[in-house]
């Protein structure tokens, strides 16, 4: 059983920059058109500092972290026992080539299902860009299952 006092538990802020090239891959791998998102100048010309994040690349950005399952190890997780739940995405200021975004992650819950054959565990991560503006938020629900 995963450990419950965890909820709450808040991590370390991770700060990452964002990089142009990667925007551009995460924008075609998306299939983004909005030339906003692959076009240095159409985003400037748009209004924007850069190149402009696509939705839900604040979910590569958390993946950057030296360890990307830091919450899985952090609560002892059997990641070969993860299944993904739920995501769900917040937007804030936007989030450009070049800005610095720093994440913090919580643990907002855990709790079990079916006699504790399913565990689920809830998290959020808030990033802020280096002009302390908020730039959004992500959670996301893994769920442990525990064959019986």
């Amino acid at each position: 059983m995963i450990d419950t006092s965890y909820i709450g538990h808040v991590t370390d802020p991770y700060a990452v920059t964002v990089e142009k090239g990667r925007l551009r891959d995460f924008a075609r791998a998306t299939g983004q058109s909005d030339r906003v998102y692959l076009d240095e100048e159409a985003a400037k010309a748009a209004g924007y500092r850069g190149l402009l994040a696509p939705p839900t690349y604040l979910f590569s950005l958390d993946l950057d972290r030296e360890d990307p399952f830091y919450f899985i190890t952090l609560l002892k997780i059997d990641i070969a026992k993860v299944l993904h739940g739920e995501q769900a995405f917040t937007y804030g200021a936007p989030m450009c080539a070049g800005d610095t975004i720093t994440l913090v992650s919580k643990v907002t819950d855990i709790y079990a299902k079916k006699g504790g054959a399913m565990e689920f565990v809830h998290l959020k991560t808030s990033a802020t860009n280096q002009l302390g503006e908020d730039a959004g938020s992500m959670t996301r629900t893994v769920i442990v299952r525990h064959p019986q």
